[in-house]
């Protein structure tokens, strides 16, 4: 019988293993930089612009630290001129409440002083400053934020691709927006390779690659779509090398979402990234605005909301949180000295070299051998 269409088979985090290397190396030798545009970070981490995760203090701490924080320019720091008031009362309400709740406060309007502001504040402090909007405010909000002083900006909804069909006659098109914006643009979200490689064609610095694995992102129960982070991130990653063969000009790949622990994010890196995206694993600072919560940039959609608020808990500062040190046996916490260890068992002396780390398909490579581990839960 012929057959309609093709199913590819796609893994996940859970399914797959990192195979040890024939040379090691001693883990404080290995490079973990990451490098976008001109700039270069000491950490391959970004924290997610989620109103949970990140505030200007977020950002100023984890640039200390060597990473870069990623401001939500369409959430709450930039609708009231008090946002810890109305974190607050999210925090607060009951669970049958807060849709609705989170429907009401992200319904009032941006303010444009407040956009300025919020980056201001960040690049006061001498910290490296990154900002989200969506692709309908791009335009409107690129040019404050530039003459705010950002340094990334970043264009992410639930999926982008580079061809968009509206009634608007013009849309947003990358490749003018590329040319005339004079900082390194990202755009996501992204799972595949074809539209990877379109949008690095328009001029792009990175990509995020992740539709709904994110603990807070519904997307995927709501809409059906999504595509295995594991699988996601490889085809990104080739096109970013089909790209790279054919221009010269490398463009990160960024994971973003599904990473629980530090075998989770090493995995990422073998998959071919080049950073991460944390958002649920970070909202769990001490540090975090979402004081133990965490909700998705979806939460609030006036009519289809594709996420929800979840208690994630307050589980150690941001800086414990990366390096340790760790008195938890569940992965979640030192995540460089993870990355590091993992780099080092595998003989990888930088991330490129982590991208050519050899994978297996394993899906029972988490049970094997944990009886007691999991009889004890």
């Amino acid at each position: 019988m012929p057959r309609f269409k093709e199913i590819r088979r796609a893994y996940g985090f859970d399914e797959v293993a990192l195979v040890p290397g024939e040379v090691t190396i001693n883990p404080e030798q290995v490079d973990i930089e990451f490098e976008l545009g001109d700039l270069t970070f000491s950490l391959p981490v970004l924290a997610a612009a989620m109103d949970a995760v990140v505030d200007p203090s977020l950002a100023i701490l984890l640039d200390k630290l060597g990473g870069l924080a990623v401001l939500n320019l369409e959430g709450i720091q930039t609708r009231y001129e008090n946002p810890n008031e109305v974190l607050t009362e999210i925090i607060q309400a009951a669970s049958s409440e807060v849709t609705l709740l989170l429907q009401k406060v992200y319904s009032q309007p941006i303010k444009e002083n407040l956009i300025a502001e919020r980056i201001q504040q960040i690049k006061r402090a001498g910290a490296i400053c990154a900002a989200s909007v969506t692709p309908a405010n791009t335009k409107r909000f690129t040019t404050i934020a530039v003459e705010a002083g950002i340094d990334i900006l970043i264009i992410q909804s639930t999926v982008t691709t580079a061809r968009h069909i509206s009634k608007s006659p013009r849309g947003l098109i990358f490749s003018e927006l590329c040319r005339a914006t004079p900082v390194p643009i990202i755009v996501g979200n992204c799972v595949n390779y074809d539209t990877a490689l379109q949008l690095m064609r328009a001029g792009i610095a990175g990509i995020l690659v992740g539709i709904g694995p994110g603990a807070t992102c519904t997307t995927r129960e709501v809409l059906g779509i999504g595509v295995p982070q594991v699988t996601a991130t490889m085809d990104c990653a080739a096109a970013r090398e089909e790209y790279f063969r054919e221009s010269g000009r490398y463009v990160a790949v960024i994971t973003d979402g599904g990473i629980r622990t530090g075998g989770d994010l090493c995995k990422a890196f073998a998959s071919g990234a080049d950073a991460v995206m944390l958002g649920a694993i970070l909202a769990q600072a001490d540090e975090a605005p979402g004081k133990g919560y965490h909700w998705g940039m979806s939460s609030p959609h006036p009519s289809l909301p594709r996420g929800t608020r979840i208690k994630v808990g307050t589980a150690a500062h941001l800086e414990q949180i990366f390096f340790g040190p760790t008195s938890v046996s569940d992965g979640t916490q030192n995540l460089i000295g993870a990355l590091r260890a993992a780099m080092g068992i595998c003989g990888a002396a930088n991330l490129k070299e982590m991208h050519r780390v050899k994978m297996m398909v394993a899906p029972a490579i988490k049970m094997e051998g944990k009886f007691w581990q999991l009889a004890s839960h």
